[in-house]
């Protein structure tokens, strides 16, 4: 190769590189926000905004933010051959293993807790695992950490020995779920508030986690009267900065508006281990809250990789996808 030749491909490469960064820097910077939501909130650290106060753990919090950007600074350097859609893919394989846990949790949490509840409102609780354990079981202070919290770390480990995501099983449970209440009320006149519960919160999830794998297939239906006629360099242009603007954009807004604070959307809830009143129904209202903490980090996530893709696509390089397959025009 000539040496204007060699400048050309080390100057391609370098471009791609900024675009790399850029997207592994806001996933670096969302995973140093959860876990300063965590640290602060939970642990009761002061919050990486108080390090002008020279708080050390509040410089330690806003340090977070700086030693996620260099790894994937670092990542980004000793990978510099990684091409854009291999890249893109990585993210979303993580997507995939976060949607994968999910999955598991609401089918693990919310067979066990349907079980408590139809146990409670029968009698038959305390007489299985005694009194006190029957009351702890009543108050979800205690259910959240010793029932809920067990069940999503076994479900985690089930999503890293597991491929599939689960939602056409999901959509069944839910239509299940469903049956199972109009059979029950019209042929045994029996209905209990657990057994509601336990459609919304499926339905919830299924609405809200698979929306991130539904943008990565491209599910989503497209109504446009121009995109159809664009060429994939135009295509690719209109996602990258539709995946910025808009998306990464608006999961961003998710986030900072629900868990900005102690009392906010999705932090209030969750911190409370929140539940509804409607007699013994299921304990999950504050996990459906932070469905929505799991629906910014995925989409997030998602247009990462989508982001990703399009550059590509801008660049010219193999592999890309038919962006027209969903469109109506």
């Amino acid at each position: 190769m000539s040496g204007t030749g060699l400048r050309l491909a080390a100057r391609s490469n370098e471009s791609a590189m900024i675009f790399r960064l850029f997207g592994w820097s806001v996933l670096a910077v969302l995973a140093a926000y959860l876990l300063n939501n965590y640290l602060t909130y939970w642990q009761g650290m002061p919050g990486p905004e108080a390090y002008v106060s020279g708080d050390p753990l509040a410089v330690l919090q806003a340090g977070l933010y700086v030693v996620a950007i260099a790894l994937a600074a670092g990542y980004v350097q000793t990978h510099r051959d990684t091409p854009l859609r291999v890249d893109s893919r990585r993210i979303s394989d993580i997507n995939a293993f976060i949607i994968r846990a999910a999955f598991w949790t609401v089918l693990t949490v919310g067979l066990a807790d349907m079980v408590i509840s139809f146990l409670r409102v029968e009698g038959l609780l305390e007489g299985l695992v005694g009194h006190q354990i029957a009351g702890d079981l009543g108050r979800s202070q205690w259910r959240g950490p010793y029932v809920h919290m067990p069940l999503i770390a076994f479900s985690i480990v089930l999503a890293i020995f597991t491929r599939t995501l689960g939602f056409p099983w999901l959509a069944l449970l839910v239509v299940a779920a469903e049956l199972m209440i109009v059979l029950f009320r019209f042929i045994f006149s029996y209905e209990q508030a657990f057994m509601a519960d336990l459609v919304r919160f499926w339905y919830a999830a299924l609405f809200l986690f698979a929306s991130a794998y539904t943008l990565k297939e491209e599910g989503h239906v497209r109504v446009d009267v121009f995109y159809t006629n664009f060429s994939p360099r135009t295509k690719g242009y209109v996602n990258a900065i539709g995946s910025v603007v808009f998306g990464i954009a608006l999961c961003w807004v998710i986030l900072v508006v629900g868990m900005g604070g102690k009392s906010n959307i999705i932090n209030s809830p969750l911190l409370s281990f929140e539940t509804t009143q409607a007699g013994f129904g299921l304990y999950v209202k504050y996990l459906m809250a932070g469905f929505l903490a799991v629906f910014a980090v995925s989409m997030m996530i998602q247009f990462v990789s989508y982001f990703l893709d399009a550059v590509a696509d801008i660049r010219g390089e193999p592999g890309g996808r038919d962006h027209n397959v969903h469109a109506i025009q």
